[in-house]
């Protein structure tokens, strides 16, 4: 590769699917929210605003596009999802439930009446489309595939027990009348393509997008490329510009602090960012691989980061958001840099035709600031599989199990030899300094000796050498240490050899 694709022709229209036809959109402030394109423009009312910020679950809405020839649908927030952001998908909201020409209500929504499910009504809305979802993606769904569906749904009237009565009795609910795709629950075996269906995935080949995007609205630029050449092309002419893959962030700033955004390039239409490949050493995942896909992925390989996974934002937000995004953040108290960093992950880095590789350890240089060039993007990340058969662990601490961020997150991973020496040990932590950031000290106190009570007493004293972290509304600065110390013994407890095929609790109390 020796030149980069310029962008020719770009399309300033965008196109989706809404309940079976094809919406054309030309003139649009391409940072106005979903949420407000339907309550607003579509007066689609049934998609509630609650927190504005991906939390609450009101607006909760579920996308599809192609995936292996079949339609795949996925819960979104769409308060921080841009109306942009759809182009080339199909949309459902709670009015693309009911059926045409009938009174009869979607099996979902049968079964929330059955089981009394509503009780002020503002949030139901959102509960019935994350339930849709799982209606239509999980055959049978247990209890706890259940709370995940509905992580990121709040019901302020605190009605849980009849939603979740709901969720298990809605695929035993047959509508009386026409039954299509919509109205059939997931199936073991994939169920045939019906007309509805298949009207669907002719719709969505009709507007796949085959050529970049490019919005203009007072002064205001969207653009989203085709070909990672474009994207290079494109980032360099505009080093300034933000760059936004699943929008979980960038739509905060929007609409919390009303920030404008004068150029915003999308990586979301790019298809060599849109894979995880695996070469038996490593696992590389691209920018504009969610972070559920990104996560199931890991799980696979590292069984042990399943629950912390599961504890990641909500459903609704790991379905938008990616990993790589995350990693670009750079919060401090993100919480899949600490694993990441523990498990020597690398940063694959691109500016014009080069690219260049920086360990995740040594992207953050201080808070909000990275190792990244002006026109420079992450183009994946690299995890490395040679670790599992070491001690791997990760751990959240927070006031709640769903949707909370961390006072603390810990991972740690550690190779020990046939007479208990500590031969390999990386320990990071999130929460703790301004950046995620390894305990030097601490791998220096562990690394060679034998790993046994005293070794780790030391190192429960190095982390004081290594971290002095900050008071704020989540934690007191003594708080975050001594459970920093307190999460190294509970490490050095899980890797004894009578406990060590025990799973994490991570319910319980550090």
């Amino acid at each position: 590769m020796t030149t980069l694709e310029k962008i020719s022709d770009p399309e300033n229209v965008i196109r989706f699917i809404l309940d079976g036809s094809i919406i054309s959109i030309s003139q649009l402030d391409p940072s106005l929210t979903l949420l407000q394109y339907l309550r607003e423009k579509l007066y689609r009312s049934g998609t509630k605003e609650g927190c504005a910020e991906g939390d609450c679950g009101a607006c909760t809405v579920v996308t599809g596009e192609l995936v292996d020839g079949r339609v795949r649908l996925r819960s979104v927030n769409a308060c921080i999802q841009f109306v942009s952001m759809l182009h080339g998908k199909a949309l459902f909201t709670v009015e693309s439930l009911k059926q045409q020409r009938s009174e009869v209500l979607h099996p979902v929504q049968q079964a929330m009446v059955e089981s009394h499910g509503s009780q002020c009504g503002f949030c139901t809305s959102g509960f019935i489309m994350s339930l849709f979802a799982l209606f239509k993606t999980t055959v049978n769904p247990d209890r706890n595939q259940i709370n995940d569906a509905l992580s990121g749904n709040l019901c302020r009237c605190t009605g849980y027990r009849p939603i979740i009565d709901a969720a298990q009795k809605m695929a035993q609910i047959q509508p009386s009348d026409s039954i299509n795709w919509l109205t059939q629950p997931a199936q073991v075996s994939p169920q045939p393509i019906d007309k509805y269906e298949q009207k669907l995935i002719v719709l969505l080949n009709n507007i796949r997008p085959e050529r970049s995007l490019h919005l203009q609205y007072s002064g205001k630029h969207y653009y989203a490329p085709r070909t990672i050449d474009e994207l290079a092309q494109l980032t360099m002419d505009k080093p300034h510009a933000t760059l936004i893959a699943g929008n979980t962030d960038v739509g905060l700033w929007v609409n919390k602090q009303l920030r404008e955004l004068p150029d915003v390039i999308s990586l979301a239409l790019v298809d060599e960012l849109k894979l995880i490949e695996s070469s038996g050493s490593d696992i590389t995942i691209s920018a504009v691989v969610s972070l559920s896909d990104a996560f199931d992925a890991l799980s696979v390989n590292y069984p042990q980061l399943t629950e912390l996974f599961r504890r990641f934002a909500s459903m609704p937000v790991r379905n938008a958001g990616t990993l790589v995004g995350n990693v670009a953040n750079g919060s401090p108290i993100g919480d899949s840099m600490p694993v990441l960093i523990a498990l020597q992950s690398e940063l694959i880095l691109r500016k014009g035709i080069s690219e260049r590789i920086v360990p995740l350890d040594q992207f953050y240089l201080g808070y909000q600031q990275k190792d990244l060039q002006p026109g420079e993007f992450i183009q994946a990340i690299r995890v490395p599989l040679n670790l599992q058969k070491y001690h791997v662990a990760s751990y959240k601490v927070s006031r709640r199990y769903d949707q909370d961020i961390s006072a603390v997150c810990a991972a740690m991973v550690m190779g020990l030899d046939e007479d208990g020496i500590v031969s390999h040990v990386r320990v990071a932590f999130g929460g703790m300094a301004a950046t995620p950031v390894r305990a030097m000290n601490t791998e220096k106190a562990l690394l060679g000796e034998v790993w046994n009570d005293e070794c780790l007493q030391q190192a429960r004293l190095r982390l004081q050498q290594d971290f002095s972290p900050l008071t704020d509304v989540r934690a007191s600065s003594q708080y975050r240490l001594k459970i920093a110390q307190n999460l190294l013994t509970r490490f050095f407890k899980e890797t004894q050899s009578d406990v060590i095929d025990q799973p994490n609790d991570l319910t319980s109390v550090c």
